[in-house]
């Protein structure tokens, strides 16, 4: 007889509808699906005790599919089945976004490095389309299991590659694994897109950020304003968080166009709402810009250069200059009604 113990108390027995029927093939993949679904919203409401991880839950249920199914992973999402061995190695760094209106770090974005600190390139150049699935998730497990061992104490964002996502439920279930391994809450992870392709029109990208977000985990799209990360994928994917990218913010104190750009921006970020960052902040003039446009959340080498393995702080001579001149800037989002948008895990 077959068992699984998705919470650590309670046995389920396969043999049992509907898991007979679904492993004897006796129903179609999407029936199964329902079945499973179905089944896990008895879990909750009633089999469940309220002490139990809905991590692990989201896990059971993960493998209780996999296993239920004869064919195995859905069409597509053969590289699903376990993570490949790269050829080359890799680790990472950390750069801190400071947040003006509570006056602390609201999270660090992982940054990938060489074994030695050496530049992204020099990883990122070995990626290839046999090895981008292995990459993508690995990159996920280091920078939540390196987060965890440096004590981390706020939000953690990760870079994907969208490409690398065959299945979202079933390509998460890595990263899932990680952070409930080492105890890194789901709430505290944020995504990034990356990628600067086209969206694929049949809403693959759309799916991703909608089972992400159904997990608790927070999206962004980063380098807005550049390439394909225009206002199309914000209508598509309706994300928690928008990076403003680096050309947007260079020299925004000297250019009238680049502030009426930004500017808008932050109405319509309000408006919809979601939580805008200005990164590749280099300068105290585009600092100030940027506060007095109402943007405090900062990410750039004027605070803090990314730190290899290491959790950097930022720089506290620049924060007291700032805050010493926008005294009330603290507590803005706040008092108006989360100000930029949504503050993911807040």
């Amino acid at each position: 007889m077959s068992r699984f113990r998705p919470d650590m108390g309670t046995v389920v027995t396969l043999d049992e509808p509907p898991w007979g029927a679904i492993r004897s093939g006796g129903v179609r993949p999407e029936e199964a699906a329902k079945s499973i679904e179905t089944f896990a919203l008895r879990l909750i409401q009633g089999q469940l005790h309220k002490r139990h991880d809905p991590i692990l839950l989201f896990l059971a249920l993960t493998n209780l599919r996999m296993t239920s199914m004869n064919s195995g992973p859905a069409p597509g999402c053969n590289r699903c089945r376990d993570i490949a061995a790269l050829d080359f190695s890799f680790s990472m760094a950390f750069q801190p976004i400071y947040d003006f209106a509570a006056a602390d770090v609201w999270g660090w974005e992982a940054l990938v490095r060489g074994v030695n600190g050496e530049g992204a390139f020099s990883v990122l150049s070995k990626v290839t389309d046999e090895n981008r699935y292995a990459f993508d998730q690995q990159c996920r497990i280091r920078a939540i299991e390196l987060a965890h061992s440096l004590g981390m104490p706020g939000r953690l964002s990760i870079n994907f590659l969208p490409n690398a996502v065959y299945e979202p439920k079933a390509c998460i279930r890595a990263t899932v694994e990680a952070a409930a391994r080492v105890g890194f809450p789901l709430e505290r992870l944020q995504f990034e897109i990356t990628e600067v392709e086209e969206v694929r029109a049949d809403g693959h990208l759309r799916r991703i950020v909608d089972e992400y977000r159904a997990m608790g985990m927070g999206t962004a799209v980063d380098d807005f304003g550049a390439g394909y990360a225009g206002l199309n994928l914000l209508i598509r994917l309706q994300p928690d968080v928008l990076k403003l990218d680096m050309d947007l913010i260079r020299n925004i104190d000297k250019d009238r166009v680049r502030r009426i750009i930004v500017a808008h921006m932050v109405s319509l970020a309000r408006e919809l709402p979601c939580t805008l960052i200005a990164e590749g902040v280099e300068t105290l003039e585009e600092a100030r810009c940027l506060l007095d446009l109402g943007i405090t959340l900062h990410q750039g080498y004027l605070y803090a250069r990314p730190a290899f393995e290491a959790i950097p702080r930022p720089d506290p001579a620049v924060l007291a200059e700032l805050l010493g001149a926008f005294p009330d800037v603290i507590g803005l989002r706040a008092l108006t009604s989360a100000g930029l948008g949504t503050d993911i895990g807040k």
